[in-house]
C-alpha cells in the first residue's frame, strides 16, 4: 500500500470517485493502480487537501507530503527558474528540470516523502555512555538537533553510527528546504552581523548546513547499512544533488505550507 494507512486509501479511493468504494480490497491489493491514482488525480487529491481544514485528521503525514510533493514536481515542470538566496538577495536559478529529473526517481521520492514526514514527531533522548572502564557519562541529543547528533554519533562504534550519519544530513536538509529563514534568523542580526555562539549551540550559516549536509549523506552512502536496505545510491545523489534536493522542500514551503509548518513541525524554531 506504499505505506499507506487505510485511512489514506478510503481519501485517495473517494477523492478519485466515490464509484471506486466497492473496489477497495481489489485496489488495496494492487500497489500499481494506487500509485497511477496518486500520480494521475494528483490534482484533485491536492484540491481536496489544500480546501479542507484540519485535513490531518484525516489523512497520515505521509499522504499529506506524497501529494504535495508530486505537486510540486507538476508545477516545476512548468516553471522557468526556481530561486536561491545569495546573502539577503534571492536570484533565480535556471535549474527546475533538473529538479523534476530528481523528483522523477521514485526512491528519491519515496525517501524525501519519508523524511519529511519523520519531522512531525520530535524525540529527545538521554543515554548513557562508556566513556572508559567504570566510567560512565549521559549524553542527551535531540533528533532535530545537529550539534548533540554529532556528539552521540561520535560516542558509538561505527557499526552503530548509520542511523546518526542519516538523520544528521536529514536535519540539514530539511532546515535549509522548509525552514531557510531559520538559518537567516539564528545565524545573523540584520543586517548582516553575525549573532554571538549561545550556550556553546554552534550557529551555522546555509553554506555550513549545505557542508554537513553533503558530507553526512556521504558517510552514510558509504556505510554498510545503506547497502543492505538499498539505500546506498539514494545517499549518494543526495550528496551530489544536495542543493537540487532542497528545491522542492523550498517550494513546498512557499507555496503551500506558509504559516501551518511551525504548527505541522514541531523543531522549536
Amino acid at each position: 500500500m506504499l505505506n499507506l494507512k487505510e485511512s489514506d486509501l478510503d481519501f485517495v479511493i473517494e477523492t478519485v470517485d466515490y464509484k471506486l468504494i466497492p473496489r477497495k480490497e481489489a485496489i488495496k491489493s494492487d500497489p500499481a493502480i494506487i500509485e497511477a491514482m496518486l500520480d494521475k488525480e494528483n490534482e484533485k487529491l491536492f484540491i481536496r487537501l489544500m480546501s479542507e481544514e484540519e485535513v490531518l485528521l484525516k489523512i497520515s503525514p505521509r499522504l499529506l507530503f506524497d501529494i504535495l510533493l508530486r505537486r510540486t514536481r507538476e508545477e516545476l515542470k512548468k516553471a522557468t527558474y526556481t530561486t536561491e538566496r545569495i546573502g539577503s538577495q534571492e536570484l533565480p536559478v535556471f535549474d527546475p528540470n533538473q529538479v523534476v529529473k530528481l523528483l522523477a526517481q521514485k526512491a528519491i521520492l519515496e525517501y524525501l516523502i519519508d523524511m519529511l514526514s519523520s519531522f512531525t514527531r520530535i524525540e529527545s533522548f538521554v543515554i548513557p555512555v562508556r566513556v572508559r572502564k567504570g566510567i560512565w557519562r549521559k549524553i542527551r541529543f535531540n533528533d532535530m538537533d545537529v550539534d548533540s547528533l554529532i556528539r552521540f554519533c561520535e560516542a558509538v562504534d561505527e557499526e552503530h553510527r548509520f542511523g546518526f550519519y542519516k538523520r544528521i544530513a536529514d536535519v540539514c536538509l530539511f532546515i535549509l528546504g522548509v525552514f531557510p529563514e531559520y538559518v537567516l534568523w539564528d545565524y545573523r542580526y540584520p543586517p548582516g552581523e553575525l549573532r554571538p555562539k549561545i550556550s556553546g549551540r554552534l550557529r551555522r550559516s546555509a553554506e555550513e548546513y549545505e557542508e554537513e549536509g553533503r558530507k553526512f549523506y556521504q558517510l552514510a552512502a558509504e556505510h554498510q547499512t545503506a547497502k543492505v536496505i538499498n539505500l546506498d545510491e539514494v545517499f549518494w545523489q543526495l550528496h551530489e544533488k544536495f542543493n537540487l534536493a532542497k528545491k522542492p522542500l523550498n517550494f513546498i514551503s512557499q507555496h503551500y505550507l506558509h504559516f501551518k509548518k511551525e504548527k505541522m513541525f514541531d523543531v522549536g524554531t
